[in-house]
């Protein structure tokens, strides 16, 4: 027979309703008499919604309304009404008609041929990308409901910044909104502080999104962020933005 959890463990779990109803209805009747367990809850549901709404798209306000408007304007073609003329000679250029409108359709199929495997291509990288952000979701998702997952968050004006960790797992998260647009040719760089020595932890290429921080968190004792020349550097170049500790 299985050993009941530590009710204590499953903050995370429980914020990201992933527990069975038989630990569900055991953790709350558990939660409604622990306030640092309760605290913890709402710490990790915040993390959530972060990271639901660090990808979300929003579709500009009254656009289905301006295009609805929009449409009587558009001006119709009238059909063609006048007499049909008299038929007259052919000429040089007509008889060269069918072969002139040949080669316009040879050129127009090459023509939409390139554009169809542009955008193939375009759709594979964005098919691609998509892939990735949802495996980049679900790993943080999992790092969230990691028995000893901690977080920690930082703001600084309009940015919010959250760094979620598991010890056991040794991996760590970070999660992020509002940061300052960055320059063309920079990105945000994330680094593990290992007491003094700032050790690449990967890129952030906006100012919001989540990202799992590349390798090991042992002997780290906090995370940095700096902005730097787009591919990272192997060393910062700046003083960090932001410092978060690992504790």
């Amino acid at each position: 027979m299985n050993a009941a959890p530590d009710l204590h463990t499953l903050t995370g779990a429980y914020a990201a309703h992933a527990l069975p109803d038989e630990e569900r209805l055991a953790f709350e009747r558990h939660l409604a008499q622990c306030p640092a367990c309760a605290q913890e809850v709402a710490d990790f549901e915040a993390t959530l919604a972060r990271l639901g709404s660090a990808e979300s798209t929003h579709v500009p306000p009254g656009l289905k309304s301006r295009v609805m408007a929009g449409i009587g304007d558009v001006r119709q073609l009238p059909p063609v009404t006048g007499p049909i003329g008299r038929p007259r000679r052919t000429s040089h250029l007509a008889r060269q008609w069918p072969e002139l409108a040949l080669a316009a359709c040879l050129a127009l199929a090459t023509a939409l041929g390139a554009v169809a495997v542009q955008q193939h291509d375009q759709a594979g990288r964005a098919q691609a990308q998509a892939s990735r952000l949802r495996a980049e979701q679900a790993a943080v998702a999992s790092l969230l409901t990691a028995p000893d997952a901690h977080t920690t968050t930082t703001v600084s004006g309009s940015a919010v910044a959250t760094l979620v960790w598991s010890t056991a797992r040794g991996q760590a998260a970070f999660l992020a909104t509002g940061m300052p647009a960055l320059p063309q040719g920079r990105t945000y760089e994330l680094w593990f502080d290992d007491s003094g020595t700032m050790r690449p932890a990967g890129l952030l290429p906006t100012g919001h999104g989540q990202l799992l921080l590349t390798g090991h968190i042992n002997g780290a004792v906090g995370v940095g962020v700096t902005q730097e020349p787009a591919g990272g550097s192997a060393r910062p170049t700046g003083q960090p933005l932001m410092l978060l500790p690992l504790t």
